[in-house]
């Protein structure tokens, strides 16, 4: 489907640019502790329908929060970018709607974006 729109290269490089900077946010919260503040972890009873249990954390360093907020405010920016493009106004109805899927199916550069089918 993307072959039939013809993105601008900003665009298509905005797009670009949020693949890798949701792959290095993946990547960054999967090998942070699981809170962000210190918390002395529990355990559910074992006759819980369902429990559970989480280590005592010290929670996450000065500059580990600052390089989350630094990469969330990126993708937020590329969002923005994307989504405010002016190459949408060349198009209208259901075009836009399908040009979006399309842009958002792009095969990622570099493996990070999202699997197509």
């Amino acid at each position: 489907m993307a072959e039939k729109y013809d993105f601008p290269s900003d665009l298509r490089n905005a797009q670009q640019e949020i693949y890798r900077v949701r792959a290095e946010l993946r990547a960054l919260l999967a090998g942070l502790d699981w809170s962000v503040e210190p918390h002395e972890g529990w355990t559910d009873p074992a006759d819980r329908w369902h429990p559970t249990q989480r280590p005592a954390t010290p929670g996450w360093s000065a500059e580990e929060k600052q390089s989350v907020a630094a990469l969330r405010a990126r993708e937020l920016e590329l969002a923005a970018v994307i989504l405010d493009h002016d190459w949408w106004e060349s198009l209208s109805g259901q075009d836009v709607v399908d040009a979006r899927m399309a842009l958002k199916r792009l095969a990622p550069d570099d493996g990070t974006g999202p699997a197509t089918a």
